[in-house]
């Protein structure tokens, strides 16, 4: 499975990759929403984890740009956030996310919740 992990903190994005790889992931990284969005067309992932606070283009953006693209409409799509106001929650639901989950989080939870896509 070809996981897009979206995310500026390179800390955050490296402990999410390396949990994630040693659980036989293959996995790409981008440090903002335009990159994602832009390497999401090219690698065409199974699923994409996105932050929301991201320069370029914010999370929300990046996912509202894969939802306009015929070929990655469908793409599932996590958001892993520090914004845990129901606005937001509202957002990612409405962006079909499948899973919201917020900062700081259990990489074991993460991982069980792709294994059970």
């Amino acid at each position: 499975m070809k996981i897009l992990i979206a995310d500026d903190e390179l800390r955050l994005r490296k402990i999410v990759s390396m949990h994630l790889k040693k659980n036989g992931f293959e996995v790409y990284e981008a440090g903002n929403g335009k990159e994602a969005v832009d390497l999401a067309e090219k690698i065409k992932p199974d699923l994409i984890i996105l932050d929301i606070n991201m320069p370029l283009m914010n999370g929300f953006e990046a996912a509202e740009k894969i939802r306009e693209n015929e070929n990655l409409k469908e793409l599932p799509i996590i958001f892993l956030t520090a914004k845990a106001d129901m606005d937001s929650i509202d957002k990612g639901k409405s962006l079909k996310a499948i899973h919201y989950l917020t900062k700081p989080f259990s990489p074991k939870d993460l991982i069980n919740k792709i294994r059970g896509l």
